[in-house]
């Protein structure tokens, strides 16, 4: 009960932080309540309740067992660097880790039947943020961790880093229009993430987390200077929770055959309203 308090109160918080921000500053006009927000408030209450403690637990062996590896001298000169560029350097490490492993997931197919979940949100806003498998969390945290962990980063450094990164992933999935202006290629925004998410682009730019500096050095940059309108993918999928827990686990002949099965259950619904 104390942990479904403590998510509820949570996704209270955020709701008030960010509904007045996506009223006042809207990227595109659509309804808060919108068709699937039930679907993405059951994988946020998932992340909170089932799946944020796996991914502690193995970030909290990967930090106990990173002190075996022989980086003493490495741990040693970024711990006698200025803070600010130890601030500075972790920043771009992690960003150039996460950098990498969000295109890999779009490009290596094993990985994108897991990180297309994310991808499947018809409409993207703060809460479609939480439109993750948890394999595909579990990769990403760890993959956006990992240098702050092996560099030897205090645990409560690496925390406090953590939370500001998730934060940060829900703003740049609301449905805002505020920019950073003069400083857009040195902070992202959430114009910059919904291009990655607009369902003409593929998935083939914008994968920066934080900073687009990324995305500029290796080509994949991209600013039109207005939100994208359409969204998603453009495979027949189901939005049902359970479905998309349960569809990247299927072997290639079933997940083809669950698909088949959507799109004959489209036209038929097409069809039927067209009479």
């Amino acid at each position: 009960m104390e942990l479904l308090l403590g998510a509820g109160s949570s996704l209270l918080i955020l709701f008030a932080i960010f509904l007045p921000l996506e009223l006042l500053f809207p990227g595109n006009k659509q309804k808060v309540f919108r068709r699937e927000w039930g679907t993405d408030l059951l994988f946020a209450l998932g992340q909170y309740l089932l799946w944020t403690a796996p991914v502690v637990f193995v970030l909290m062996l990967v930090y106990e067992h990173s002190a075996s590896l022989p980086l003493a001298g490495v741990r040693q000169f970024v711990g006698e660097l200025p803070f600010w560029l130890q601030f500075v350097g972790v920043i771009f490490l992690c960003d150039l880790g996460i950098y990498w492993g969000h295109r890999l997931s779009h490009e290596i197919p094993f990985l994108w039947r897991f990180h297309r979940v994310h991808h499947t949100a018809p409409k993207v806003d703060w809460i479609a943020a939480y439109r993750e498998h948890p394999f595909d969390n579990l990769y990403t945290r760890l993959i956006e961790n990992l240098p702050a962990i092996l560099l030897g980063f205090p645990i409560e450094a690496l925390a406090g880093f953590a939370v500001f990164r998730g934060l940060w992933a829900i703003y740049i999935h609301s449905n805002v229009s505020l920019s950073p202006g003069p400083l857009r290629y040195l902070i992202g925004s959430p114009r910059l993430h919904h291009w990655h998410h607009e369902i003409g682009m593929g998935g083939k730019v914008n994968f920066a987390n934080l900073s687009p500096l990324m995305d500029l050095l290796f080509g994949t940059f991209h600013d039109p200077g207005h939100m994208p309108e359409r969204y998603g993918i453009r495979a027949d999928v189901s939005h049902n929770y359970a479905v998309q827990m349960i569809d990247p686990l299927l072997p290639r002949r079933a997940r083809k055959a669950l698909q088949d099965r959507l799109r004959t259950r489209r036209l038929a619904v097409a069809r039927t309203e067209g009479s």
